[in-house]
């Protein structure tokens, strides 16, 4: 499917005051919008719906920290990847593996890696015979996207240095976060709920590792240009933040009581298909598995 992303400079507005970014009554709001119709049809399986859903993020995340740190798959170590709907393979360059120059960037990005693989077989465990499998997944045509509308050019490889393999995972780190912020709520297992709750806090740290590295390396400008690029995709609401705001650092992106965003589920398939009108593409050409999709 095509990728439609507005530009940086296309959106061509100012963002909104870091203490107005969201309010009580709109979390509240956005709570009855967290599922597209077909899985809200779905009467008592929301929590089979979420699970699977994050699973295919789950997928997206551990394949890009792998192929950074091994230059493989994680099929290749001995991570399943079947399940219910269709499989499919990961778009990517040759010899993805990242020559890391900062020992202990590398160090962050192994200990990620390990935790999001760790992540894919919690929820293929959690599901069982439910699981989703892996969709396919695109790491080099979706990257050259989301840098050209974030104004960084059209050809960006994120597995070509360290600076630009934080950059890559800054596209989608924290799109985990506020998506499982999101979904929690919708939980009706506590045990799932906990468990939930225990993948975000890990997720928020990755979020947190990537903008610290990010803004000690000079490269906030570029990190903000690709939170400008996620902001033009999650529709009306201008949520997202980068790394700096006012000029200062900006690590922990809150709204006024200092509580992380979320995302609704349609917001975040708006991200990673790289459409505002959540058609399939970017990062899943050919759609997520599962009734969220």
């Amino acid at each position: 499917m095509k990728t439609e992303i507005m530009t940086a400079a296309e959106r061509a507005r100012t963002r909104r005051n870091f203490l107005g970014v969201a309010t009580g009554a709109t979390a509240a709001g956005m709570a009855l919008t967290m599922f597209p119709k077909e899985a809200m049809a779905q009467r008592g399986g929301l929590d089979l719906a979420v699970l699977q859903f994050a699973l295919n993020l789950e997928y997206l995340e551990a394949e890009y920290y792998t192929y950074a740190t091994t230059g493989q798959s994680i099929s290749a170590l001995g991570v399943g990847i079947d399940g219910v709907g269709t499989q499919g393979n990961v778009v990517i360059k040759a010899n993805p593996q990242v020559s890391f120059a900062t020992p202990a960037i590398e160090q962050y990005a192994l200990e990620i890696a390990a935790d999001e693989r760790a992540h894919v077989n919690f929820f293929r465990s959690a599901l069982g015979a439910n699981r989703v499998a892996r969709p396919q997944i695109d790491l080099l045509n979706s990257f050259n996207a989301a840098s050209a509308a974030a104004g960084l050019g059209p050809n960006f490889d994120p597995f070509a240095n360290e600076d630009n393999f934080l950059l890559g995972a800054f596209i989608f780190e924290d799109v985990g976060v506020t998506a499982f912020k999101g979904a929690a709520k919708l939980l009706a297992n506590k045990d799932f709920l906990d468990a939930a709750a225990g993948i975000l806090a890990v997720e928020a740290y990755h979020a947190a590792n990537i903008r610290v590295n990010l803004l000690n390396r000079g490269l906030a400008a570029a990190a903000n240009a690709i939170s400008d690029a996620r902001d033009s995709l999650d529709g009306a609401s201008d949520i997202d933040q980068g790394i700096t705001m006012g000029g200062v650092a900006n690590i922990v992106p809150t709204d006024a009581n200092g509580i992380a965003f979320s995302r609704t589920t349609q917001q975040v398939l708006n991200i990673v298909y790289l459409n505002p009108k959540g058609a399939p593409g970017g990062f899943f050409p050919n759609a997520l598995n599962g009734p969220i999709r």
